[in-house]
């Protein structure tokens, strides 16, 4: 369109120079020669009236220059902009003063185009899209631009880009924030939690240990809640990375329900867990975020649940694409009414909405957690009825590790021609149980009360029987008492471990054992299997726990006095001996003077200089010859990203703070191993 223009424009140039030379001349012709001349004038004028009109509906500003940068033709809006006449124009190399501009794009055809921010003379700036393109001139050259008006777009343009660097800068800002309140929030809690822990392992009366416990309880669940804003913040932010590594999901499940065993049994209730027999023996994805998912949901349910108990149930379908997940989380609660189902993932809701709710909280866990199965490309619903409990059920898509088709899981021992009794009012352990030992070849019996398993014995004769101490102390010694006089072989009670240090000895309540609860499988097959136990291995007392770190020296790089006194005093218990420096610069010093260590826990903040360098100078001078010393960071910024940092620092291990005391032992003892 605008070579069209530009030729139009070019005949009518010459067309006028001609009839000026014509003139000027004072050539003569007929009167038919002149009329024809008019009426081929006119037509051309015609011409040019609608030309201008298109290119007034196309473009705006309109300038053509010759070789040298003359003007020989404007239009008037080029000429507004510059505060002058089109004719005035005429031969000059006037410009539009330019602020601004992008890269200039040549096409094939040797037409340019850029956008440009220019300023009027009226001060106003604007932004024009310019067309450049050579026009012919007799044997010249011209250059014809054409521009149109884009300032609103562009200004549009830039304003939603600001406002997305605005928002990226808020959105960097805040996980900022929240990560350095978060780290000083975790550093005084540390010292409130640990220091409740080492407490409690003094010689309490009831009243204190009762304050002291609430001091704890109230610590984790302030712990808890900074957990849930900080893991809130990162998903809305879009920094979660998700791993893709094989993983064993039973056994990462039983940790999680043996992790919430107490808090379920602190209410009386119980919580179990049941995994299909043809689950795989390892899923690719990330653990940690599966666990997450898991403790959010049976965490939640034990908190609403306050008779019988929760389920976990793991399933696996396996697809073209792979293979999916089904985990479920069951419990027997009050239910969630039917409106609020559809808001309950939202951020903020719970399923009791009202001002007179009984339990506290921020209602951002189910809303995490279905951030978190979307975010794995799952997806994640409930089922409820008031006063018939609720389902939570996931699925997500973690297929199968290569080759783990042909890897079997361990076989359930055969139990084939074996009967069980299962004697309890259980929703979910006891029906597990009894499916596990299905599984496994055995008949199993259940019962809820203690007439009906005394009726059952008399009625059939059993191999095993199964009695839960939830049901009494009476009534399982009544139990036991009637599976011995039947000649059951082998007869279990069932405890939490609370019920342990209550209930006494087993052998002398009438039982060959017992089974802490949530039972794992291979404890319970350890135990059917296993010969009849003698009367001094029922009653023999726990063995005391060993210093594991006895002859250990560990160097601790701790700014913080209270949290430095609390994990000295707790290495101390475990026999280790321990060097104290108040920040990396004396950590290297003493490690310097008074090595060599078996171990060094080094705090990621110090002042003067920071755990990452410590350790990084720690490695360099190990580099010559010195040895390897194991090095695990402390640090209260808990997040995966804070961890590889650690790692790429020299680290061996990461220890969060809070610092959980019972993680101490096990790394001494692997540290011990590592050195026999």
């Amino acid at each position: 369109m605008i070579e069209d223009i530009a030729l139009v424009l070019a005949l009518l140039v010459a067309a006028i120079l001609a009839l000026g030379r014509w003139r000027s001349r004072g050539a003569l012709y007929d009167e038919n020669e002149a009329e024809r001349l008019q009426d081929r004038i006119w037509r051309i004028s015609e011409s040019e009236d609608r030309y201008r009109a298109l290119v007034a509906a196309t473009t705006e500003i309109i300038v053509q220059r010759d070789a040298r940068g003359r003007i020989t033709y404007a239009n008037d809006d080029f000429a507004r902009l510059l505060g002058r006449e089109p004719l005035d124009l005429l031969g000059s190399q006037t410009d539009l003063e330019i602020l601004d501009r992008n890269t200039v794009e040549i096409g094939q055809d040797g037409v340019r185009r850029m956008e440009a921010q220019v300023r009027a003379a009226d001060g106003r700036v604007r932004w024009f899209a310019f067309v450049e393109m050579p026009v012919a001139h007799g044997d010249a050259m011209h250059w014809l631009r054409a521009g149109r008006d884009v300032t609103a777009r562009v200004e549009a343009i830039r304003s939603r880009n600001a406002a997305l660097e605005r928002a990226e800068s808020a959105s960097v800002a805040k996980s900022r924030f929240l990560a350095t309140v978060s780290h000083e929030m975790r550093t005084p809690l540390n010292g409130i939690l640990g220091m409740a822990d080492l407490v409690l392992g003094t010689d309490l009366n009831p009243e204190q240990r009762t304050y002291v416990e609430a001091v704890r309880t109230s610590g984790q669940a302030l712990l808890g809640l900074i957990d849930g804003v900080l893991d809130f913040s990162r998903i809305e932010a879009g920094r979660l990375d998700l791993a893709a590594e094989p993983f064993d999901l039973p056994v990462l499940a039983e940790g999680v329900v043996e992790l919430l065993a107490p808090r379920a049994q602190d209410k009386g209730i119980e919580i179990a867990l049941d995994v299909a027999e043809d689950f795989p023996a390892a899923v690719v994805g990330d653990a940690d975020r599966v666990r997450q998912i898991l403790i959010n949901l049976a965490g939640n349910a034990i908190k609403f649940t306050d008779r019988g108990g929760v389920g976990v149930t793991l399933g696996f379908t396996r697809t073209a694409d792979g293979g999916e997940v089904v985990l479920a989380v069951a419990d027997t609660g009050p239910g969630i009414p039917e409106e609020r189902l559809p808001i309950l993932f939202e951020e903020f809701e719970q399923g009791d909405g009202s001002s007179s709710r009984s339990h506290e909280g921020t209602g951002l866990g189910l809303a995490i957690t279905r951030r978190l199965v979307t975010r794995m490309g799952g997806r994640i619903e409930a089922d409820s009825r008031v006063g018939r409990g609720s389902t939570f059920r996931v699925v997500l898509p973690l297929a199968e590790r290569d080759g783990a088709a042909h890897d079997r899981r361990v076989p359930l021992p055969p139990l084939s021609a074996r009967r069980c009794l299962i004697v309890a009012d259980s929703p979910f352990q006891a029906p597990y149980l009894a499916r596990l030992l299905s599984r496994a070849g055995a008949a199993t019996v259940i019962v809820d009360s203690l007439d009906s398993g005394l009726d059952a014995l008399s009625g059939a004769t059993f191999d095993v029987v199964l009695a839960d101490r939830a049901l009494g102390d009476g009534v399982v010694r009544q139990i036991a008492d009637a599976a011995h006089a039947c000649g059951v072989r082998t007869s279990l009670v069932l405890l939490s471990p609370f019920d342990r240090r209550g209930f006494g000895s087993p052998g002398a309540a009438g039982f060959d054992g017992y089974l802490i609860k949530p039972v794992r499988p291979r404890s319970l097959f350890e135990r059917l299997l296993a010969p009849a136990a003698t009367p001094e291995s029922a009653t023999a007392p726990p063995a005391a726990p060993p210093r594991t770190g006895c002859g250990m020296r560990v160097l601790l790089a701790e700014d913080n006095p209270i949290n430095a006194l609390l994990a000295t005093r707790a290495l101390e218990r475990l026999g280790a001996t321990v060097v104290h420096a108040v920040d990396g610069v004396e950590a290297l010093e003493r490690l310097q003077v008074e090595g060599p260590f078996d171990l060094a826990l080094i705090d990621v903040r110090m002042p003067r200089l920071d755990g990452h360098e410590t350790a990084r100078r720690i490695r360099a001078a190990e580099s010559t010859g010195t040895g390897r010393l194991r090095l695990v960071a402390l640090t209260a910024n808990a997040g995966r990203e804070d961890e590889i940092a650690a790692r790429e620092a020299g680290f061996d291990g990461f220890l969060a703070k809070p610092l959980n005391l019972k993680l101490l032992p096990p790394l001494l003892e692997r540290q011990s191993a590592q050195a026999a």
